[in-house]
């Protein structure tokens, strides 16, 4: 899909990739852009760096991404892309997360992709076109050490992305899914844990991939090239694969102690 002229929503858009993937539409000349975020104060300084429109929103709301989506049809009477960006870390390890903690991150990592394209689709569908892309993680490729929550979550948003350019790529629908390991954003403020094993990229890296793609229409993004080739050990020998991530999670208990490690 042609990025020019065309009217964009993004979820997580105050900072980081979020931000830099607002920066990178405007400069491919997307005629309407509006991030949405939970933090107002630099969602709103954001809007106005870039000249464009912010709305804050709880992603794992659906009245509030109904109330996003009729924002932006309002504003400019189509919405081409919707980048459902938005998400959170969550919990460490497995057996001391909450049941609160569980659903909280699985609101937000995985209920808002859905929240966002069971009320974009029908009308990207209707008129033929549209674009979904939705931020993952490669840990919803090959999982991340010491973080079930996030590992899980991240699976499923890849899973669903797949299920929707399945299901309705035969009808003008795109769909992308941004699966990149370590990237230099809040969330990795304190580190990255083993998804830095292959260094941490800018937002803006991952900004450019994903307007490549979209324009491509390609699904899977992965800006940390290694992954690909992970993918492809772990689908030639599954056994071996998880040997090898037992390995890693053993080394990594070694440098980080009992953060790594369930009690």
């Amino acid at each position: 899909m042609e990025i020019l002229n065309k009217n964009v929503i993004v979820t997580g858009g105050a900072n980081g990739i979020g931000k830099a993937l607002a920066k990178a539409f405007k400069n491919a000349g997307a005629a309407y852009i509006l991030i949405a975020d939970l933090d107002e104060t630099e969602g709103q300084k954001t809007a106005d760096e870039l000249g464009i429109k912010f709305k804050k929103t709880n992603v794992s709301s659906e009245s509030d991404i109904i109330e996003l989506i009729e924002t932006a049809n309002n504003d400019a009477k189509s919405i081409d892309i919707f980048c459902s960006n938005a998400g959170i870390g969550g919990a460490p390890m497995l057996l001391d997360v909450s049941t609160e903690d569980w659903q909280n991150i699985w609101e937000i990592n995985v209920m808002s992709h859905i929240y966002a394209a069971k009320n974009v689709l029908p009308q990207m569908i209707e008129k033929g076109s549209g674009y979904l892309m939705n931020t993952a993680s490669a840990a919803g490729l090959l999982t991340q050490v010491g973080a079930a929550p996030y590992s899980v979550t991240k699976a499923a948003a890849l899973s669903l992305a797949e299920w929707i350019k399945i299901t309705y790529g035969n009808k003008g629908i795109g769909v992308s899914c941004l699966c990149p390991q370590a990237v230099k954003t809040a969330m990795t403020a304190n580190g990255a844990g083993t998804a830095g094993v292959d260094g941490m990229i800018e937002p803006e890296e991952c900004a450019a991939a994903v307007i490549e793609a979209i324009e491509k229409e390609q699904f899977l993004i992965t800006p940390h090239e290694e992954v690909l080739e992970y993918i492809n050990r772990k689908a030639n020998n599954y056994d071996r694969w998880i040997s090898g991530m037992q390995r890693l999670q053993g080394k990594y208990e070694e440098f980080y102690g009992d953060l790594l490690k369930d009690k």
